[in-house]
């Protein structure tokens, strides 16, 4: 099975399922609005990809990239072909597509009272089963709080804010941060 990534941008043709997988794969307070992923996906730095499988279309993925550093900041399989190994297959191909940078997600924490528990802890395994490791650190974008975790090496807050910031701009970069479990505070 051959995977492949398409660039899209607002006209694309892709555009319309896209934003319906958007809609439902992800919760209303983890999604920023579409149009502005389109539009920061025209600048350097940023990709927005459909995900196709030996030419039919799967998903979408979106990268946010700086220096050696790859933040995927959003990975989605349409619900009728879940369970087929096109995640694993998509997450694979994403990190060869940036090979040599280190690459890092932001995933739900891990809260048992949380009413959608077991699906973050698959999704956590789902990532562990495809190379990935906790990296020890937690990002806060808006009023939501992810655990990190990555291959190829730590992220350090610092390295995550600018990133963001040259992303972002200065004023919606205010609204993220990120704290290193590994490093005391005040140390960076």
């Amino acid at each position: 099975m051959k995977i492949s990534l398409k660039r899209v941008n607002i006209f694309s043709e892709d555009m319309k399922r896209i934003k319906q997988l958007y809609n439902t794969a992800f919760p209303d307070d983890e999604r920023a609005p579409l149009i502005l992923l389109a539009l920061r996906s025209e600048k350097s730095g940023a990709d927005f990809w459909s995900l196709y499988a030996d030419g039919e279309w799967f998903g979408l993925a979106y990268a946010i990239t700086e220096d050696d550093l790859t933040y995927l900041f959003y990975l989605a399989v349409s619900e009728e072909k879940r369970g087929q190994g096109l995640g694993s297959k998509a997450l694979q191909t994403l990190k060869m597509k940036y090979y040599g940078n280190r690459f890092f997600l932001a995933l739900e924490k891990i809260d048992e009272n949380a009413e959608n528990y077991s699906e973050r802890l698959k999704r956590r395994q789902f990532y562990i089963n495809n190379g990935l490791e906790p990296l020890g650190s937690t990002i806060k974008e808006g009023k939501v709080r992810y655990d990190v975790m990555g291959v190829g090496g730590n992220v350090r807050p610092e390295e995550y804010v600018r990133m963001m910031r040259n992303y972002l701009g200065k004023r919606l970069s205010k609204m993220v941060s990120m704290d290193d479990d590994n490093v005391p505070r005040g140390t960076f």
